[in-house]
């Protein structure tokens, strides 16, 4: 068991991320419920749909958030200071640099992602009105993952709570704002997560200039900011994380289109429950957010002791917490999807497959945690091929459970999607403490 000094440390730790991750999913739940109020299921479907395509997009570059809190948290580990400032600036180089690629490439993305939709014409419409506008918070969006990795990664994590709740208030002013005041529908979503997350960016770069200035951490000079071995180390533990998210976001864009197949009723449904899911995911990487840093730093270290603590501590913290999903979700869900919609028929459908929803903290934290420990190892190339084959057997199994039973397979398949991320990444986990041991 953990020692006492250990939970209090995570939990001091992981609390504000724990609030700062809450705000995203609300965010989720709030463009759910505003479009929720417009008249007919498909303006619920393009934001699920618009909404996926960026997850698919964005999260595939999900490595400038992982990769960059692995890195930051062992220079911290190994005090080099100069190394703590490059990490950030070249995250941020590297965010520009696709974010610019993906607006040159915004119209063959969307091309690609409609035709693997299996949305109908009016939901489609309306998800590229939505689109084409959140487009343009591509740079906005990357860089911001590599500041809020960095802060982590330093341990700051109430910084990382101001930035999230300054990006996801501001979303969701704008949202009802624009949406309900104004009446822009999907355009008015898309519009206001565009200007929440160049704003964000503005405010994450003054807060990181003035740690690094509190902390007397010296900007590194041009040799030491593109030092080569830096830069292969980076963008190998890039490229692993990159295909690792593209396997993740694969499974849930499979899952989204085989709910389609069901028609507009399901596809709303299903997005409403999965708001609901992304409210577990983002609560739980809370403790997952807190062990990568203390993972690193204890690496950087080669501190055995403190690694298991961190693990123990934080594990122990996110059962706690997914314990209380579940009673919450079994006594509140009705409730919950009440607020997310007006249209009863939607509230039906979502009531009828809440359970699967009820059950899955308890299915689901344990990769979410394996996530966080290996991420902040930076052991990204066994991240990448455990996660390989579970891609492939997951699909297989939305196929398989969803044709035999209907939605209810696709909420079984998704769960035992949870599991083999887990069970993968657990029997590599004696490689992680094996480093702590090496001088």
């Amino acid at each position: 068991m953990p020692d006492r000094a250990s939970m209090v440390k995570v939990f001091h730790l992981a609390w504000p991320v724990v609030l700062s991750n809450i705000t995203t999913p609300l965010l989720g739940i709030v463009d759910t419920a505003v479009v929720g109020r417009l008249p007919g299921p498909e303006y619920i479907g393009a934001v699920a749909i618009g909404a996926l395509v960026f997850s698919y997009v964005f999260w595939s570059f999900g490595f400038l958030r992982m990769g960059t809190t692995g890195f930051a948290a062992q220079a911290v580990g190994e005090r080099d200071g100069k190394e703590v400032s490059a990490v950030l600036i070249r995250a941020l180089l590297i965010a520009a640099v696709f974010g610019a690629a993906i607006i040159l490439l915004q119209w063959p993305i969307w091309l690609i992602s409609e035709s693997l939709l299996g949305a109908s014409q009016r939901v489609e419409g309306l998800a590229a009105e939505y689109y084409g506008i959140r487009i343009f918070s591509a740079p906005a969006t990357l860089a911001n993952y590599a500041l809020l990795g960095w802060l982590i990664g330093l341990q700051k994590p109430r910084l990382a709570l101001v930035l999230q709740i300054w990006l996801n208030g501001v979303n969701i002013v704008l949202d009802i704002l624009f949406v309900l005041g104004f009446g822009w529908g999907v355009a008015g979503v898309a519009a206001a997560t565009l200007i929440g997350e160049w704003s964000t960016v503005a405010l994450g770069l003054v807060l990181a200039f003035r740690v690094i200035r509190a902390e007397g951490y010296a900007f590194p000079d041009q040799a030491g900011l593109f030092r080569l071995a830096a830069f292969k180390r980076l963008m190998s533990a890039n490229l692993d994380i990159f295909l690792r998210s593209f396997a993740l976001i694969s499974v849930f864009a499979y899952i989204t289109n085989a709910g389609a197949r069901f028609g507009d009723l399901t596809l709303a449904a299903n997005a409403v429950l999965m708001s609901m899911v992304h409210l577990i995911a983002y609560g739980l990487d809370g403790f997952a957010f807190a062990v990568e840093a203390l993972v690193g730093t204890a690496l950087g270290q080669r501190n055995l002791r403190e690694l298991r603590q961190a693990v123990v501590a934080s594990t122990v913290w996110a059962l706690i917490v997914a314990m209380f999903y579940v009673l919450a979700f079994w006594l509140g869900g009705t409730l919950i999807i009440q607020l997310m919609t007006d249209q009863v028929d939607v509230q039906q459908a979502a009531a009828r497959f809440l359970p699967w929803v009820a059950i899955s903290p308890l299915l689901s934290v344990w990769c979410f945690q394996l996530d966080g420990i290996f991420i902040g190892a930076t052991q990204t190339r066994d991240m990448r091929n455990a996660m390989l084959p579970v891609m492939v057997i997951a699909i297989l199994a939305v196929e398989v459970l969803s044709r035999e039973f209907g939605n209810h397979g696709l909420w079984a398949a998704l769960l035992l999607f949870f599991v083999l991320r887990a069970g993968s990444l657990v029997v590599l986990y004696p490689r992680i403490e094996r480093r702590a041991t090496v001088s």
